[in-house]
């Protein structure tokens, strides 16, 4: 198999308009980047938390009447519910305005210099929708008929309302995350070196991202790099950001909200499905950090690597 990655048209456009960096700079320029869009989404958050804590009547009691220790338990109360996560889930469109804002008007790019190009949209987007679903979904079911993972049934903790919120959430804070390491990062780094170089730093990046996330282990950060090469690869293989962004939305939410899944470590309440993991066996569904700590996701992911390669080496040879 040939592995050699042919520059994307993206990654070409934003080599016309800006020469790449010394790979050092453009890890730092990446973290400074990274610290600005995180200021704005605690921007964009505050209005929200401001909110939930002035409809909170055991924070807003406890505030009245100086009580220091129950305002504190109110807040981390709001700060545990399904509510307060999707909230964070929705501010990373702070770090998304923050990343398109300095590839427009810093890196020169146009929009489908980061991966938004208008052909195939919607198709891509749905495509990525429905992928997403059934990779995870194959990591469950590997999870299921090795014993590690348990469906005990529906839940019953379940709200439509809820649901819809969470996707919308996981729609906006899949596209955060694809549009810096995918859109911004890997391409900034591809315009000067290899598209290989490009992949792996910035799935190395996307893993480390994740170091503090509740639950980390040896084989989630691989895993987490597993995932960033896939990304990267369907980035490449479709040429743009929408598919992958799909992918990487639904993905987070089917965890959590269809299978009862803990995501990255997060626990959610509101879900399709309750499921439990079979103790003792956490090198396979990953045990506290959930499924993508374990052999059943590396299994997926690698199989999905291997198929885009496979696509993208179709494509060189006229095939697709």
């Amino acid at each position: 198999m040939d592995l050699q990655l042919v520059k994307p048209e993206s990654v070409i456009k934003a080599q016309e308009k800006q020469k790449g960096m010394n790979w050092i700079l453009e890890i730092l320029v990446f973290i400074a980047v990274f610290l600005v869009g995180g200021i704005a989404q605690v921007l964009c958050m505050m209005p929200m938390e401001m909110l939930l804590l002035s409809q909170n009547k055991m924070y807003q009691t406890a505030l009245e009447a100086g009580d220091v220790e129950g305002a504190t338990a109110a807040a981390m109360q709001i700060a545990s519910s399904d509510i307060y996560t999707v909230v964070s889930l929705v501010a990373t469109i702070g770090m998304t305005a923050v990343t398109i804002a300095f590839c427009r008007f810093i890196q020169k790019r146009r929009m489908d210099a980061i991966g938004f190009t208008r052909e195939r949209a919607g198709k891509d987007y749905l495509i990525g929708f429905g992928m997403g679903f059934v990779l995870f979904s194959a990591a469950v079911l590997l999870c299921a008929l090795t014993g590690a993972l348990k469906i005990t049934g529906f839940s019953g903790t379940f709200n439509i309302g809820v649901f819809v919120l969470f996707t919308v959430g996981f729609m906006l804070q899949g596209m955060s995350e694809e549009v810096i390491c995918r859109g911004y990062l890997m391409v900034s780094i591809g315009r000067r070196y290899s598209m290989w170089v490009a992949v792996l730093s910035n799935a190395l990046i996307f893993a480390a991202l994740h170091l503090f996330n509740n639950g980390i282990s040896v084989l989630a950060l691989i895993n987490l790099t597993l995932y960033g090469i896939f990304a990267s690869l369907y980035f490449i293989e479709r040429g743009n950001i929408w598919g992958v962004a799909a992918f990487h939305s639904v993905w987070n939410l089917v965890q959590g909200n269809f299978w009862g899944l803990r995501v990255s470590g997060m626990v959610t309440e509101c879900s399709v499905f309750r499921s439990t993991l079979t103790d003792n066996r956490d090198i396979i569904n990953g045990g506290a950090f959930g499924p993508e700590g374990g052999l059943a996701v590396t299994i997926v992911l690698v199989a999905g690597i291997l198929f885009l390669l496979k696509r993208i080496q179709d494509k060189k040879r006229g095939g697709i």
